[in-house]
């Protein structure tokens, strides 16, 4: 019996939808890239419930034919390439002929359409492949796609769309990858009748401008400088920001030929050029755009079309770095010296003040074999001393400490940083900041699970004004910052009032706290209410806790370290850094 058979287009269809379309933003990628391929100068994007009851995507390009409109739904019917040879000639944003065919798949399509030479333009329905109707129509120069109930039809895929508040975040962030790179075109974006962005044609910096900045704050592309360099082989030019603007959240675009791309090696690059000139936590924004022959570049690799393959990445490796050093060089750093004018150079000079060097406190007499503080120890050998924080060199050994030692062992603070603690294999040092993190960490976690955490009214309320995607990312977090102890209320679309703090931040300005918070949520990735509480309660807690250079007395030394080993792990922080390290009595002695 035969067994092999020839699936029904719309199964074939609904596979093919797997990888094209995977989320509402993929639909609006499809879409929006269309339209610019068809001419548009103006597109309004219209989106309701995050784009799974509509997505609507209305463009002024040059329409269709009544003829088009029907093939444009069929399986690899498309006007960008006609053979294989045009693969590598590429200038459009679509090419495969598979995005209309795959979103009509999986939801209910309707467009309109018509050409300029038109009298009359075309209505086409079509529910999950099958061709409801297609009759003449009044419509407007251009397409009207109206995208309804994604995955009305494979309600499995539709189970396992996120929250509306990050569907829109990747709607959002898909559309920035868009608007960034046609800056000429005008662009408006619409969420259940709300207008979240009105974007007027302009240049590449007005552009960022618009999506990243605020009338309400300094000018954004202000802390950028521009980069420019035109070879042979590829031209780059965008804005990268000065060292000293750095931030721990970064916007990174790379674009090529008008496309936006992840390019790691590239980032790379970037950060190379960097090198020396920001802290450790900190990452360069930049917005940087190649343009390279076709040929020299490989756009099919991939579904999304934003992982690209360069002939010469090596070479443009080079290029790029050498091109953001030298914009660097030449706005941000250090200003030139005159050598041959001696007052040119502004060195500090040294003074008569000696050199302030850390100081440690140290008990000359101290002995640990003999009574101190009400400890006994034995004349020679501490007795039980070997078994004294056993397994200390297991990293993923439980009860490495124990209560009951921490009560009985001596404590030092070194450089308002460590605290140290003697064991039977040599000295243990604990950061107090991160140690602090890990403690404040379990306790926020707890009070946003009960929705217990205190609050503490602000004397004079503070305003937190962010751009439309974080706008979107906070009201997703509102109910648990109101939980741990946020008094806010939204002031504006693109503001909030904070009116409380909890408790333990009411020495600081909440206003870094709450973007810490947005950014780790973004930066990390949090698509379950379990997942953004852990990114809020670490935020709240690397805020609150004890800062470094702040001298402990022992008791609250003490108390920090039996508040530590009481957690079920303690050796690092939540996010991965190290609390606690030993240096053993063997390294101790090769010192000496």
């Amino acid at each position: 019996m035969d067994v092999i058979h020839l699936l029904p287009d719309s199964v074939a269809n609904q596979i093919a939808a797997g990888e094209v379309i995977q989320r509402p933003a993929s639909c609006l990628k499809e879409l929006v890239e269309n339209s610019l391929d068809a001419g548009a100068t103006r597109i309004q994007v219209i989106v309701r419930d995050a784009g799974r009851t509509l997505l609507q995507v209305i463009d002024d390009g040059k329409g269709m034919s009544e003829t088009d409109a029907r093939l444009a739904f069929e399986r690899h019917a498309t006007s960008k390439i006609r053979e294989a040879q045009d693969l590598f000639t590429l200038r459009t944003m679509g090419f495969r002929g598979e995005a209309l065919p795959s979103i009509c798949a999986v939801s209910q399509v309707e467009m309109t359409t018509r050409r300029a030479e038109d009298e009359t333009g075309t209505l086409l329905e079509i529910h999950g492949s099958d061709v409801i109707r297609q009759e003449p129509c009044v419509c407007p120069v251009g397409t009207n796609i109206k995208v309804s109930n994604l995955f009305f039809n494979v309600p499995v895929r539709r189970k396992f769309l996120k929250t509306d508040q990050t569907e829109l975040r990747n709607l959002l962030t898909e559309f920035y990858h868009i608007v960034l790179v046609y800056p000429k075109v005008t662009f408006t974006f619409v969420h259940n009748d709300e207008i979240l962005l009105e974007l007027p044609s302009g240049t590449e910096k007005q552009r960022i401008e618009a999506v990243f900045g605020n009338p309400k704050r300094n000018v954004y592309t202000s802390a950028f400088v521009d980069i420019n360099t035109v070879t042979e082989m590829v031209s780059i030019h965008g804005f990268v920001i000065k060292p000293e603007n750095a931030t721990r959240k970064a916007e990174q675009y790379f674009f090529v030929n008008g496309r936006y791309m992840r390019h790691p090696y590239f980032l790379k690059a970037v950060q190379t050029a960097y090198s020396g000139m920001l802290t450790a936590d900190y990452q360069p924004s930049f917005f940087i755009y190649f343009d390279i022959s076709p040929e020299a570049i490989d756009v099919n690799i991939h579904p999304t079309k934003t992982e690209i393959k360069f002939a010469d990445e090596q070479s443009i490796f080079q290029i790029l770095m050498a091109s953001v050093r030298e914009a660097l060089g030449k706005f941000t750093l250090a200003p030139t010296i005159d050598f041959d004018n001696p007052s040119s150079i502004d060195i500090p000079l040294p003074t008569d003040r000696p050199v302030e060097r850390p100081r440690v406190a140290v008990d000359p007499n101290y002995n640990p074999f003999h009574t101190r503080s009400n400890v006994v120890y034995p004349d020679r050998a501490p007795r039980g001393w070997e078994s004294l924080y056993e397994g200390l060199k297991t990293e993923e050994e439980p009860g490495i400490l124990r209560h009951e030692e921490v009560e009985n062992c001596p404590l030092w603070q070194y450089d308002g940083r460590y605290i140290l603690l003697p064991s039977a294999e040599g000295l243990v040092l604990i950061n107090q900041h991160r140690a602090h993190t890990a403690v404040l960490y379990q306790q926020f976690l707890n009070q946003l699970v009960e929705s217990r955490g205190a609050m503490q009214q602000l004397l004079f309320p503070e305003v937190l004004v962010l751009p439309q995607d974080e706008m979107v990312l906070l009201s997703q977090l509102i109910e648990d910052l109101r939980a741990i102890g946020f008094d806010i209320e939204q002031l504006s679309p693109d503001s909030y009032s904070v009116q409380g703090v909890p408790a333990q931040l009411v020495e600081q300005s909440p206003l870094p706290v709450l973007k810490q918070i947005l950014a780790a949520v973004r930066e990390r990735g949090a698509d379950t209410r379990r997942e953004w509480q852990e990114q809020i309660a670490l935020g709240l807690a690397q805020s609150a806790a004890v800062p470094y250079g702040k001298t402990l007395t022992e008791p609250e030394m003490r108390d920090l370290v039996t508040r530590l080993v009481a957690l079920p792990r303690y050796r690092r922080t939540p996010d991965g850094k190290t609390i606690l390290s030993l240096l053993t009595d063997e390294e101790i002695g090769r010192r000496f």
